[in-house]
């Protein structure tokens, strides 16, 4: 078969379009060239302008659109990461006649360039139509409520896009509802991001909304709340649904506002739920009483969570030696993450032995055992939920299964 040749297709388009050449487009285009695979397994262009050890020239609008020129007719082409750059509202209306044309481009990533809701109503509009994206990432492009309502729309239309990324976008309470309504008649979502919305009612109004799309909704796997300024009334709002709910495997409610009265919610949910794999309570204040709910559940009636995250929650030795304990009683619970606690000495022993007994495996916690004048103690680790979400170090310290453990539990192509 004859190989493609991106980079001399991109230099002619930049003649005949009278564009200069963008290095960072030039480069990867090159990189991609070289790869034996590209027609055989095809490739996901990565043109991120943070992801270099040296600066670049970031993506403009008018560099996309002779990109776009370049890739209409590479069906080689099944992803295409345009993160960090500085694409508008007019990169949007270029990606958005691209979405329309394009037939096999299954991931796109958008994530923080300049999009507003304008941009964000011409690519949902073209979502309406594409039958090939299965994620989508707008994360930090400042849509608002209005863009996230075009999204809203387009979940009641796609039935092709399993995995959408909202988070950081400023949405509001009328869009959060909206998408919560949407879900419960979309039955091809299987993951979205809701992080950091823009909420300024105290009544918990959008989590009482999407605990109630989760009673409906069949399919979704995996839902990120974090940074809704949840209480412990939200909390039991989706433990309630989430009894009606078999489908959901990860729940991310970190930095929220819930106590141990909320985490006791969890704890009763566990003793029944067999379907949650992933737990992430990161940056609540849970203490140890919640600490102690969870380790209840855990040693005794739940066998199908998988990892659980307790990373900064005002927990104290008592609690996390109880946590400790409910890993030795529970052999499907294999990963954990502590750090950011009140340790003690019987917590750092009782983790250190954990780890070199083998029960707990270095890549599956954030915390590593020394001692100190023949005392346990705990080092932090770069391992965690989703850890490298927003960046990736260009050169890798840990696995990627270490970092992004979610990642590896529940891959989208596992849905």
């Amino acid at each position: 078969s004859v190989r493609p040749d991106l980079h001399l297709h991109y230099v002619q388009a930049c003649q005949k379009l009278g564009q200069p050449e963008n290095p960072l487009i030039a480069h990867v285009l090159q990189e991609a060239d070289e790869n034996d695979e590209i027609c055989t397994k095809g490739i996901t262009l990565k043109i991120t302008g943070n992801n270099l050890p040296v600066p670049v020239q970031r993506v403009k609008d008018d560099d996309l659109g002779v990109l776009a020129s370049v890739l209409c007719h590479a069906a080689f082409v099944k992803g295409l990461d345009l993160a960090y750059n500085v694409l508008t509202d007019a990169g949007a209306e270029t990606m958005a006649t691209f979405l329309q044309e394009n037939s096999s481009l299954r991931y796109l990533n958008l994530m923080f360039n300049d999009i507003g809701s304008s941009g964000a109503e011409l690519i949902a509009g073209a979502l309406h139509r594409n039958r090939s994206l299965v994620h989508m990432r707008m994360t930090g492009n400042k849509i608002g409520d209005q863009g996230g309502m075009f999204f809203a729309t387009m979940l009641q239309r796609n039935s092709t896009l399993e995995k959408l990324d909202l988070g950081d976008c400023d949405l509001g309470l009328d869009c959060l509802i909206a998408i919560a309504t949407a879900l419960s008649q979309n039955k091809s979502l299987r993951a979205i991001n809701l992080n950091r919305p823009l909420l300024y009612s105290q009544q918990e109004e959008t989590t009482v909304h999407i605990a109630q799309m989760l009673k409906n909704n069949p399919s979704l796997v995996e839902l990120h709340l974090s940074k809704h300024g949840m209480k412990n009334f939200g909390v039991e709002q989706l433990c309630e649904a989430l009894y009606e709910n078999s489908s959901l495997r990860y729940l991310d409610l970190s930095c929220n506002k819930i106590t141990s009265d909320g985490v006791r919610f969890l704890g009763e949910l566990l003793k029944h739920n067999q379907s949650l794999m992933i737990l992430d309570l990161s940056a609540n204040r849970i203490e140890d009483a919640g600490a102690t709910y969870l380790s209840e559940a855990l040693s005794l009636y739940n066998r199908t969570l998988q990892a659980l995250s307790v990373v900064n929650c005002s927990i104290t030795g008592k609690g996390l030696t109880a946590l400790s304990n409910a890993i030795q009683s529970n052999v499907i619970l294999s990963h954990i993450y502590i750090w950011g606690n009140k340790f003690d000495e019987d917590a750092c022993m009782s983790f250190s032995e954990l780890i070199q007994r083998g029960r707990l495996k270095p890549d599956c916690t954030d915390v590593a055992p020394y001692e100190v004048h023949g005392q346990a103690q705990l080092a932090e680790l770069s391992h965690g939920l989703q850890r490298e979400y927003y960046w990736a170090p260009w050169h890798r310290v840990v696995a990627d299964s270490a970092a992004n453990t979610s990642l590896a539990l529940l891959a989208v192509s596992e849905y």
